[in-house]
Formats: C-alpha cells, structure tokens, sequence
C-alpha cells in the first residue's frame, strides 16, 4: 500500500551526516524541514546540497523546507546559566540588564515592556513556568512567580492570551529569505503571522529574490485564529504548530483548532503540516507511547498532507527508528480512513476546466474502482486538486518539472513520477506515461486508469482532457 501521508523531518547534528540522511530517506521521508533558529547559512546550503545530491543518487524526490526563525522572544542570558525559582518568588524583567540573577534578567525583545499590563499572565520555557505581572515600569516589568522552575538561558515568553506586537517578520528572517531562495527552498515557513499582510510580506520578499517556494503560515498566535480564513487564502499551506499555540490558547484548545484548520485548509486547497511533539519520548527512546501513536493517527485521520519530527530527527537517538516508526503508523491509519467521496462533491462548484477535469477523474476513478490516476501536468495544480479529497486511489503526477516534483513531495496520497514532454502528439505522450507507470511498478498490462491531461501539450494550467484506459492499448499501437 502507497503511504498517503508525507513524512517532514527536521534536520540537525543527529541527521546530517551522509548515511544518515540516506537512510532517512529509504525510510520513508518526503521533506526535510531546515530550522533557521539554529545554525548558519553556510550550515544549512551545504546540508540542502547533500539531500539533493543523495536524493537524485536514489532517484528520489525530496523536498525542502526553509522554516523562519520569526519574533521568538526571549529572555536574556543569566550569570550562572540558569536559576531557579518558587512560587511566590518576585522577579523583574529588565530591558536594560545584560546578565540575569534570581531577581532580575535582560530581554532580546525590548517592546515587551510596551505590551504587557498588570495582571497579565507571562509564560516561559513553553509554559513550564508561569508569572503574573505586578507593575510596569519603564524599563521593567515586574512579577511574581505563580509556576516555579528553573529558568535557564534564552528561554522563550509568551503572554496568555496572544497581543505581543512584535512583527512576524525581523530582519534575520528577511537575510534568510534570501538564504533559502539561494539554495531553491521547496517551501518556506512564516512564523507568528498575525494576518495576510504577514504572508503577502514574505511572498513578496521571496519573489523580490527570485524564489518560487510555496509559502506555509505557521499558526502559533492567538491573533491567528480569528484570522485564520485570511491568513489561509494569502499562502499555500498551514502548518499546526501546537506549541507555541497551545502556550497561547491553553493546551485543552489545541486538538479541536488543529481539526479545524486541517479541515478549512483542504476546503480552501491548501496543503497541511501538523507539528510539535508528535513522537517526542523518540529523543531518548527506541519506540513511541501509545499516546503519541493515537496523534499521529489522529492527524491522518483529520486529513492531514504531512506529520512532522523536530528534535526526534533533529537531536534525537533514534532519528531512522522515529521516522520508519511513523511512516507505519499512518500506513495502518490510512487503512481505516473512510471514503466520502460523494458527500465530499455536495455544494461544491468549479469554474475553471482544469479544476472541474481533476474533480470529473476523481469521480470516475472511485466509481470505476481503477488501479491509479495519472496526471500529466506541468506545475502541478491538477494533482493538488486532486488529493484534497480521499478518492481511495492513489494519484501519480507525471512532469519533467523538478521544482513542480519537490514541492509535490507534501501532497497528500500524490506520488510525483519524472516524464519527459517532447514535442510529440497526445497518443505517443499517453503511451509514454503508461510504460513509466509500468517501469514504476504501479500498474501491468490489463490494469484501467484515469489520466487526464492537457492540449496543448507542455502548457501550465491547460489541463482539458479526461481518459479512461486500459494498460497496453497505446503501448500496443
């Protein structure tokens, strides 16, 4: 059985070396995920060069994600590395301190001073601690703790509630826009938009310097989810990132926003990544809890295009056993994944021809109980149509497009295949694309499919035509 659900690892010194990154992706990964909130640029174009060298060695499309650093906020650094605090303790954050103690510690993000009041609720160190605010001051902002712990170097601060001012975009992640422009970033993810303006912005300023990634709003604030329709339509995907969010909105609130971001994105044609802790006991342990195995299907059951590993491929022990471990879990998830095609068609209209051809295939093909759907397509549209609705047949994308190939690595049950168009007729072309099916072993002689492509032949967006056929009818002319 075809895996559905796309696997995105991080990469960090637990995965970077050769052989590990080969086996990664014998394992079963789709996309690496490139984290600017560690390493440098040099770091990560050498790493990116290596997956794609590996990659076209194994003959395999790998994708790659550029995911922004963003406004992390964070305190400072302290004299001893770290303190520790108890509830009812009193500390100040202070703009103007450069080594922190058990009373006081600088901040990197100075307006914070600007955006909190009395009585607000400071979390720290992904809501391991908790401080209510006492009193503002000009330069301070003064707490008491209501959650102790050790408070250590560089741990991040949230306020309960959202309402931080802090931009989605700083002038780090605009340097490393251009990073991952440099080395043909697949994707690249915004972190903290607030709205479509945010993801306009870095659209803009990817293709200011000659990207063409697909762009992934990373939902992690709580203006972002009454935002959340617009911040959709102005990128390509959504990527749940539960952890910040949960900080944010409270934990109990998080499985409920992740169904209904998953279920908006796909209704909007847009791709889905879900994140954070999905096998996090995998950083120390060889095998998963059956509570981490039941959220990765929880995701594949909501219909997510990809499930995500940070520190479990990043830094972890077990980077090769995490992934291979979560691509069996969806696997067996997608077995019991109903098929709802039909109500899935209610109350929906197409305007384009392109669009209404993806819909008519997918129609056909569950009706017909065919053995694939074969795209022939440029940039990749049709087949992203496509895998917004569960058909129960798998859809192979055939392209001489690798950029189109790459970025289709994180489609949902869409297996990209290289074929080249040369100026040929249709018939001669549908040939082609059933003996690379063959030589892919999808099909054999016998076996009925749908393709659908477009006239004339080798132009983006022109897909116009919807054939059914049995393998071997063209081959055999």
């Amino acid at each position: 059985m075809q895996r559905a659900t796309k696997i995105v690892a991080t990469l960090g010194p637990a995965s970077t070396s050769p052989e590990m990154l080969e086996k990664m992706i014998k394992g079963g990964v789709n996309v690496v995920r490139v984290n600017f909130s560690h390493g440098s640029a040099s770091e990560h174009t050498t790493t990116v060069r290596l997956v794609r060298e590996i990659a076209a060695r194994l003959g395999r499309d790998v994708g790659v994600l550029a995911d922004l650093q963003g406004p992390k906020i964070r305190v400072g650094k302290f004299v001893d590395g770290k303190v520790s605090l108890a509830t009812g303790d009193k500390f100040i954050f202070d703009i103007e301190c450069d080594e922190g103690n058990h009373e006081r510690v600088g901040l990197d993000y100075k307006e914070l001073v600007n955006d909190v009041h009395p009585g607000d609720m400071l979390l720290l160190n992904d809501g391991r601690m908790t401080m209510k605010v006492d009193a503002v001051g000009r330069t301070t902002i003064s707490c008491t703790v209501v959650l102790g712990g050790v408070l250590s170097n560089r741990k991040g601060i949230n306020r309960q509630g959202g309402g931080l001012s802090a931009p989605a975009l700083t002038a780090k992640d605009m340097d490393d826009i251009k990073v991952a422009v440099g080395f043909e970033a697949d994707f690249v993810a915004v972190s903290f938009p607030k709205n479509s303006a945010d993801m306009y912005m870095a659209r803009e300023l990817v293709r200011a310097a000659g990207g063409k990634a697909l762009m992934i709003a990373k939902v992690e604030r709580y203006e972002a989810i009454g935002n959340l329709e617009e911040i959709l339509k102005a990128s390509d995907g959504v990527m749940v990132a539960r952890g910040d969010l949960a900080v944010e909105v409270g934990d109990a609130a998080v499985p409920a926003l992740q169904k209904r971001m998953i279920r908006m994105a796909r209704e909007l044609n847009k791709v889905t990544i879900t994140a954070t802790q999905m096998m996090e006991s995998m950083i120390e342990s060889p095998v998963p809890t059956r509570a981490e195995v039941s959220d990765v299907a929880n995701a594949v059951l909501d219909g997510t295009d990809a499930v995500m590993l940070s520190a479990e491929t990043a830094a972890g022990k077990y980077p090769l056993e995490t992934v291979q471990m979560m691509a069996n879990v969806c696997v067996e998830a997608e077995k019991s994944q109903a098929v709802t095609l039909d109500a899935d068609f209610l109350n929906r209209t197409f305007t384009r021809i392109d669009q209404s051809i993806a819909m008519s295939a997918l129609f056909v093909a569950h009706h017909l109980g065919v053995k694939a759907i074969a795209s022939l397509t440029q940039s990749g549209s049709t087949a992203l149509w496509m895998s917004r609705l569960n058909s129960g047949v798998p859809i192979y994308a055939l392209t001489p497009e690798e950029g189109s190939r790459r970025r289709m690595c994180l489609y949902r049950d869409v297996k990209p295949l290289l074929i080249e168009f040369e100026h040929e007729d249709r018939d001669a072309l549908l040939a082609r694309a059933e003996a690379r099916l063959i030589e892919a072993g999808v099909v054999v002689p016998g076996d009925q499919i749908v393709i659908t492509i477009g006239e004339p032949i080798g132009k983006s967006g022109g897909t116009n035509t919807m054939k059914i056929v049995k393998i071997g009818e063209h081959s055999a002319r």
